[in-house]
């Protein structure tokens, strides 16, 4: 009924509907999956316990799952009492991916205070300002790097009325100037080159060496970037001909700001420059390190500690700012730091019923029989599909990836490309869901409405997915 009804009484037919609402919609992340939790209990006492054996391969390192050698051993139900101890201790046994995400989140916000970011964007503005349909490539490019780095996806909200601001000046509409930010950060998370929140967990989950396997996801992000420029340049082209044909037309009838003075925009100081050198040295050391000197979690925190602390002192703050910044970013990435711990509690159930193996046993058998491009693809739409559930990176990532990883060493799909599955089923569809916070605070500081974006968005996902479907059947059968 509308807001501005004359009758106040909601009929009784109506109010089925408002009951379904209140108390049947999507849960807290960390309800779902304490329900995931109690889930897992439940399967101790139904499933059959049973276990594969393990061995150490000498070439790689890893303990690898010995394939056919499943067996049956004695039951071991967990009872609900035992629930909460398993929840504490995943998050004692994940502490250190825990850390290492507190300390990424306050490294960050540091560079964040420094205004580097927002003055790099407006050096950029200013150059491209015009060039007209070049600022959609270049927008997409330059965000698609805070998202393979820094893992952006809920930050770029901050700059989306720049993006808007500087897409009305070239006349075009909001739309565009949402998409050139937000699909740019959204692709480089997705890609994940050197991304700690999404493909480096997943990887010290699958142990595999941190970043490895660059040149795949490279490959991956300068075919999102084409496709993507392509689609809103595509757009903004038929926008800019025919205002009336944009999806968000009613939004410029509305607007009155279309030009910007890009002298607000704040110029590029010394302290930023030297802020964009000590990032680039850091991950520059970080590749090495992880490379060359086998660097874990223990190294990387502490480079990203310094990186933070460094960048902190080369724009000018004290160590009281850096202090206050740094625990200002670590508390905001609290949720997604327990997310980690909470999402262990299923794997730590499982494995002390003695039925992980089993689950993984019965998967394998599902489609052992199917053409291996068959069966890496059954891996991608299940990740794509748990994402709906578990928008965070780092839950999904904490969630799945040890049921994958066994899975794929039974199936024979390389770890490397398990990851691979998993970054991409976790980094397309969070620019369509509305459980995804980055989509929806990017579309209430647009203005535009989520069945607008959707209108404007859903052919480029389908051609997202289906790139990451090609992509995935290309690294497996390269044995990526």
């Amino acid at each position: 009924m509308s807001a501005h009804s004359p009758n106040p009484v909601v009929p009784s037919s109506d109010r089925p509907t408002s009951f379904w609402r209140r108390y049947f919609k999507i849960p807290h992340t960390f309800v779902l999956l304490v329900i995931l939790t109690l889930i897992a209990t439940a399967l101790t006492y139904l499933v059959p316990a049973g276990e594969f054996e393990r061995e150490k391969d000498p070439a790689s390192g890893n303990t690898l799952v010995v394939p056919n050698s499943y067996h049956s051993v004695e039951a071991n139900p967990i009872s609900l009492v035992e629930v909460p101890r398993a929840i504490v201790k995943g998050l004692i046994d994940a502490s250190d991916i825990v850390f290492f995400v507190f300390i990424i989140g306050g490294a960050f916000q540091v560079i964040t205070a420094t205004g580097t970011i927002e003055a790099v964007t407006g050096r950029v503005a200013r150059t491209f300002s015009k060039r007209g349909i070049l600022v959609i490539p270049v927008f997409l490019a330059l965000f698609s790097v805070g998202g393979f780095t820094m893992g952006m996806s809920s930050e770029v909200m901050v700059f989306v009325p720049l993006g808007i601001a500087i897409a009305r000046s070239l006349g075009y509409d909001a739309l565009t100037g949402t998409a050139m930010v937000s699909l740019g950060a959204s692709i480089g998370f997705t890609s994940g080159l050197m991304n700690p929140f999404n493909v480096g967990i997943a990887q010290v989950i699958a142990e595999v060496p941190m970043f490895s396997g660059m040149w795949m996801r490279a490959l991956l992000l300068l075919v999102l970037l084409v496709i993507t420029s392509w689609y809103v340049i595509r757009y903004a082209r038929r926008v800019k001909k025919a205002p009336a044909k944009s999806i968000v037309h009613n939004l410029e009838g509305e607007s009155t700001d279309r030009k910007m003075d890009l002298t607000q925009i704040p110029g590029l100081q010394v302290k930023h420059i030297l802020t964009v050198l000590t990032i680039g040295a850091s991950f520059a050391l970080l590749i090495w390190g992880v490379s060359k000197k086998e660097w874990w979690m223990e190294e990387l925190s502490a480079l990203f500690l310094t990186m933070g602390v460094v960048s902190g002192f080369c724009a000018g703050f004290g160590p009281s700012r850096i202090a206050n910044e740094f625990v200002k970013g670590a508390s905001a990435i609290t949720f997604g730091a327990f997310i980690i711990g909470i999402a262990r509690s299923i794997l730590i159930v499982l494995e002390q019923g003695n039925v992980i193996d089993t689950i993984v046993f019965v998967l394998s058998n599902a489609v052992g029989h199917l053409p291996g491009s068959i069966q890496v693809l059954g891996m991608y739409f299940f990740q794509t599909i748990m994402n709906v559930f578990i928008t965070s990176g780092t839950g999904l990532a904490a969630t799945t990836m040890p049921i994958m990883v066994p899975l794929s060493d039974l199936l024979g799909v390389t770890r490397q490309t398990s990851v691979f599955a998993f970054q991409m089923g976790d980094g397309f569809t969070n620019m369509i869901l509305p459980t995804s916070s980055a989509l929806m605070g990017s579309l209430a500081v647009s203005g535009i409405t989520y069945q607008q974006w959707v209108k404007f968005m859903w052919p480029l996902m389908i051609l997202w997915v289906t790139t990451g479907a090609v992509f995935v059947i290309i690294a497996h059968m390269i044995s990526y």
